[in-house]
């Protein structure tokens, strides 16, 4: 046990400097190490998501390095998410009478399940493993949740690669580009949540 404590303290202090050199050492592995360390930040958040996916995109170049980051932080939501809501149904009715609020919350996310998760989704400094958590809890749909977090992964690990990738050579095309795909995912999850809506 005070192995893995040493080990996961050292992984939470590591630049990204130190964390390519690591993952160069385990190259040997392909891409499993490019996806399990962004899979283990879906249960434990204090890992540095940023520097994960930008030491993918960086190692194993943008388009490959965003894959393998979208793989393993989408995985990793969705097992939460599906532990929750296998084995937390007690939970929520315990927050529900605790924290009276709660019930507040899940009902909000259950009427507007796409949007809050798809935009808590998209930046990688919020709470995302309550958001999995919460909406595991909830009666929130599979598939809704299922879009809201591909998409918005899809958005938060793009910008992030973009950004990184290469990062002594960052080029205004390349915020531009970011702030395009960020728009464009927006807006085709907003027409999507439409069409759910509809049904």
């Amino acid at each position: 046990m005070n192995h893995i404590q040493k080990w996961l303290g050292q992984l939470k202090s590591m630049n990204l400097q130190q964390l390519e050199h690591t993952l160069q050492q385990l190259s040997h592995y392909g891409p499993l190490p490019g996806m399990l360390l962004p899979f283990a930040e879906a249960f434990l958040p204090f890992l540095p998501l940023f520097v994960f996916i930008a030491a993918n995109a960086n190692i194993y170049g943008l388009g490959l390095g965003f894959l393998y980051s979208w793989i393993g932080v989408s995985a990793g939501s969705i097992c939460v998410f599906f532990l929750a809501r296998t084995f937390g149904s007690g939970l929520g009715m315990w927050l529900e009478r605790r924290f009276p609020r709660a019930g507040k919350f899940f009902d909000w996310l259950e009427r507007r399940g796409f949007t809050p998760v798809f935009l808590l989704s998209c930046f990688p400094f919020s709470p995302s493993v309550l958001v999995n958590i919460a909406s595991g809890l909830s009666s929130l749909p599979l598939r809704t949740f299922l879009l809201a977090v591909l998409l918005g992964k899809a958005v938060m690990i793009m910008v992030i690669s973009l950004l990184s990738f290469n990062i002594g050579e960052l080029a205004p095309w390349r915020i531009a580009l970011a702030a395009v795909v960020v728009v464009a995912l927006w807006l085709g999850g907003k027409k999507l949540e439409t069409r759910y809506l509809a049904k």
